[in-house]
């Protein structure tokens, strides 16, 4: 049996594919960004996609798409890009961005088309934001007694170390969040037989960044397997890295092979964003080795005709598929023995 879910907020539809491989059927995916849009539709053409700001969207709009069915899961990750670590630079305060109200957005749906469950991840500064708590307590007064736990991917199977927040509700009982399988997948055993891009036939896999003699340099010299920027010599330190305490320390860094990757952010395709350089070859990971690290699965299609930032955007901002599947799978499973139940 499928279980009928909806996807807020889906981006290029890493929440939709774990739901996807825990047994739900997402109905009604919710988007603005044409080129997440585009890839979403992809990957899950069965969906419905309504590709407009969802502050313009009434509930009646999905609600046709259900058919009278219920509603067994709402999921969504609201953009609160203010609450970001990267863009507040580890300050405490978040930034004024507008986007920080769409978590309102996500509560207005769960009053209107009223689901048995509800599932929300975002960044984990979120959990001390005043609109943030007004949505819990609202939840809380409907029945769904929310639960919010700050975890870390790599905990569930995810080959990236990754904080998020994540809350879990239901009408039917109390639930909390999926516990940790405790088993750690590394940047080895998910990228390391893939073969070089320029013998790949995946033209993602055949997408690397292009860098200037002094840049390639640099790479070449930083040593393999968790080698990073201060161990190449003075003449190839950035002014910009040259005070201490300046800069990010991860920039320019390699992964390690057997440990987990750094977080796969927006800025993944660029080594001057991070550690994102390949293990032991010369280069960035390509687009196809950073959305595997996502833990998206290697045949996910993704655009290879759009610019690189672009594309980095899609899979950095993406929600790791298998840490959905793993949360959405604990809900299934307490949907089934509430069902048994009654």
């Amino acid at each position: 049996m499928n279980y009928n879910a909806i996807d807020l907020f889906s981006g290029c539809g890493g929440l939709s594919e774990g739901m996807r491989q825990a047994g739900f059927l997402t109905r009604v995916a919710v988007e603005l960004v044409p080129v997440a849009v585009k890839v979403y539709q992809m990957n899950h053409p069965e969906t419905k996609v309504i590709d407009k700001d969802i502050r313009e969207i009434d509930a009646s709009d999905i609600l046709k798409e259900l058919n009278g069915e219920p509603l067994h899961l709402l999921a969504g990750c609201p953009p609160c890009q203010g609450f970001s670590s990267i863009r507040r630079l580890n300050r405490t305060e978040s930034i004024d961005d507008d986007r920080n109200n769409l978590v309102l957005e996500f509560l207005r749906m769960v009053k209107e088309l009223k689901p048995l469950t509800i599932m929300m991840e975002n960044v984990p500064a979120l959990k001390d934001y005043s609109l943030f708590k007004k949505v819990k307590q609202e939840l809380k007064e409907m029945g769904y007694n929310p639960k919010v736990h700050v975890i870390n991917v790599k905990d569930y199977g995810v080959p990236q170390s990754r904080r998020r927040l994540i809350m879990v509700g239901s009408i039917l009982g109390d639930i909390d969040i999926a516990e940790s399988i405790n088993k750690k997948v590394t940047v080895r055993e998910t990228i390391g037989k893939m073969e070089k891009p320029e013998e790949s036939n995946d033209l993602l896999h055949r997408i690397i960044a292009n860098h200037t003699p002094h840049v390639l340099e640099m790479i070449r010299l930083t040593p393999h397997n968790g080698g990073s920027r201060k161990d190449l010599p003075q003449k190839y330190v950035l002014s910009c890295h040259q005070k201490q305490n300046i800069g990010f320390n991860d920039v320019y860094g390699r992964l390690r092979w057997d440990d987990y990757s750094t977080t796969i952010t927006g800025g993944c395709l660029n080594p001057s964003k991070g550690r994102f350089l390949h293990p032991e070859q010369d280069r960035v990971i390509t687009p196809r080795e950073a959305a595997m690290l996502q833990s998206f699965p290697q045949d996910y299609k993704l655009p290879f005709d759009i610019p690189k930032a672009a594309l980095a955007l899609l899979i950095g901002n993406a929600l790791p598929p298998r840490f959905s599947f793993i949360q959405s799978e604990n809900i299934r499973l307490h949907i089934e023995k509430y069902n048994s139940l009654n």
